[in-house]
């Protein structure tokens, strides 16, 4: 034989081996799942969100659970009736002059200003009149006597 034909002798050989080892293994495994009990057996499955489809397993399905009733008391009030109102209504301003208001009150502002100095100057002048005669009164009262 040539080297040529022992490799690839060789390289067979090799393969036939792993070919066997895989192959005990794949038996080992099985009976290792074979010697115990199913597991499908003893487990129950339980389903609360999914409907399965295959028939043994519809018996592991759960009732959706029920929630107790709650009623609000806020719900239970009706609300008061809102009136409803045109629209267009509101457009107008409360005060029909509120704009007149609005451009003349610096002026209207100017005018307090001044009113209140007359005011207060008026005040003056009638207090200096008071004392005046009263002064005058008092000249003649003493005079009389």
């Amino acid at each position: 034989m040539t080297a040529e034909e022992d490799s690839i002798e060789q390289a067979a050989a090799d393969r036939r081996e792993r070919l066997k080892a895989l192959r005990e293994a794949k038996e080992l495994f099985n009976a290792k799942d074979g010697d115990e009990p199913k597991d499908d057996e003893n487990k129950s499955l339980k389903f609360r969100n999914y409907l399965p489809h295959d028939e043994k397993l519809q018996e592991g399905k759960l009732a959706p659970p029920v929630l107790p009733k709650f009623e609000d008391p806020i719900a239970a009030v009706p609300p008061p009736a809102e009136k409803t109102e045109d629209p267009f209504v509101n457009i107008a301003p409360k005060k029909p002059n509120w704009d007149l208001r609005r451009d003349i009150q610096k002026k209207l502002d100017k005018l307090e200003r001044r009113t209140q100095k007359a005011i207060a100057q008026l005040a003056e002048e009638q207090a200096k009149e008071n004392q005046e005669s009263a002064e005058e009164n008092g000249e003649t009262a003493s005079r009389g006597d």
